[in-house]
Order: structure tokens, then C-alpha cells, then sequence
């Protein structure tokens, strides 16, 4: 495979299409029960590796790295007990696909990631996820992690949004190289960091109904495996449709 197929639904298992066509009803709408979803057996194996591949070769070379660490004044400025407050903290390479005139875009769009993301399929397996009729136009993103990257604890809450305040939708596909020991995603459920997943799939399928609390581990490599350890993420984010 040298560039992804046009419609999402040319990745995906025969699982993955009862998922589309809402022949498997149990994450049908499952975003309407829970903010959080994954899904396993979705993404064919072999048409995942070549994702990565072709993610590798073309993308990484225009990442940018997003950093932002633990400041000094979180402790240094508090001067009660119990005080503390803490931003969302982050390391990771990653590229916004909104330019079309930027080297990431066009990169993407050789590669047909543009595209794909943009099928109908794409859409249509979201909207089988939320459970509701969401907005054509969606965000792109791509981001790669390697050993040591995470995203502290936050919520995605964009409270000055008009479209997004009341919550909306993240797709995330994952490609994980064979040097990935784990990196795992916690998130909350009823006030408590409860819930605990390993994200570290070949071809995994997540989705999210934001906002709510969560976090993601440092990622960390196989002994011996620090080169072929990354995680890629392509995601697409979905505002609700306008009623």
C-alpha cells in the first residue's frame, strides 16, 4: 500500500464494515452511554502496518514538537496547602492538517490522508459512534509519539466555542510500532480517575465524547527497541451537526 484508500471504509475488517453499516449494534450510539470508546478487530492488520509506513516516511519528517511542561510556579507560587493547580501538560510531535499551503498538508494529501479523512466513510463511521448527525466539515490532526511523550491530566473543554461548549467528537486511529511496550489512556467516570486502557495498538479504533477528565501516559519502548517505538495517532475532530 503507498497511500491510503480514498474511502475509510477500504482499512477496515469485516467487523470493522458491521460497524459502518450498523450491522453490530453494540457501539451503535455507544458515545450517547459513555465519553469514551474502543475498538478492537476493526482496522485490517496488514493495511495498519502500511499505515504506518507510509506515516513514517512521509509525515514524520514535518512534525513540530508540542511541549509544555510542569511550571516552576505551580509550587513555587503556591502558598496554601492543597492549592495546587495544574495546566495541561504535553510532549509529543504532532501536525495540524488545516493549511493547505503547509508542508504536513501537502504531504498528507500525497499520501491520501486528506482524503480519506475526508470520504464519506469517515464521516459515516463517526456518526455510527456518536450515535448523532455531526457536522461535514471535521478537523484533522496527526500526532506521533515516542518514548517518553504523554499528555497530562485534561478535559478538551473549549468552553469559548459556540459549536463545541455543549461537547463533541474525537476519532482516533492508532498505529503502533513493534518497539512499544505500552502507553496506557486514564480517564474519569463519575468524579475518580477509574478507568485504565492500554492504547498501544497496531490498528485501534478510539473515540471520544467530549469534554471529560483524562490523561496519557509516557509511552515506553521495548528494551532495545527505543527506534521502532511510536505510536501514531490520525484524528479527526466532529462538532455536532446544527439542528
Amino acid at each position: 500500500m503507498n497511500r491510503f484508500p480514498r474511502e475509510f471504509a477500504d482499512l477496515l475488517t469485516r467487523r470493522g464494515r458491521r460497524l459502518l453499516d450498523g450491522r453490530e449494534p453494540a457501539a451503535s450510539g455507544a458515545l450517547g452511554r459513555t465519553h469514551f470508546l474502543a475498538l478492537s478487530g476493526a482496522i485490517d492488520a496488514a493495511k495498519a502496518r502500511a499505515a504506518r509506513g507510509l506515516l513514517e516516511a512521509a509525515l514524520a519528517p514535518h512534525l513540530a514538537v508540542l511541549e509544555r511542561g510542569i511550571p516552576p510556579e505551580s509550587i513555587a507560587g503556591q502558598t496554601r496547602n492543597h492549592q495546587e493547580r495544574l495546566i495541561k501538560t504535553v510532549r509529543v510531535r504532532t501536525a495540524y492538517l488545516e493549511r493547505r499551503g503547509s508542508r504536513a498538508w501537502q504531504a498528507a494529501e500525497r499520501i491520501g490522508l486528506v482524503a480519506m479523512t475526508g470520504s464519506e466513510t469517515w464521516h459515516r463511521f463517526a456518526e455510527r459512534l456518536a450515535g448523532r448527525a455531526l457536522d461535514r466539515r471535521s478537523g484533522r490532526q496527526v500526532l506521533r509519539y515516542g518514548p517518553g511523550d504523554y499528555a497530562g491530566p485534561h478535559t478538551d473543554h473549549h468552553p469559548e466555542d459556540p459549536r463545541a461548549r455543549a461537547g463533541y467528537v474525537d476519532l482516533h486511529l492508532t498505529f503502533s510500532g513493534p518497539g512499544v511496550a505500552h502507553q496506557w489512556l486514564v480517564y474519569a467516570e463519575a468524579g475518580h480517575f477509574r478507568h485504565v486502557l492500554d492504547v498501544n495498538a497496531a490498528g485501534g479504533i478510539t473515540a471520544y465524547r467530549l469534554p471529560f477528565w483524562h490523561y496519557t501516559t509516557p509511552l515506553v519502548a521495548k528494551p532495545g527497541r527505543v527506534r521502532d517505538a511510536c505510536r501514531w495517532v490520525v484524528l479527526g475532530t466532529f462538532r455536532f451537526a446544527a439542528p
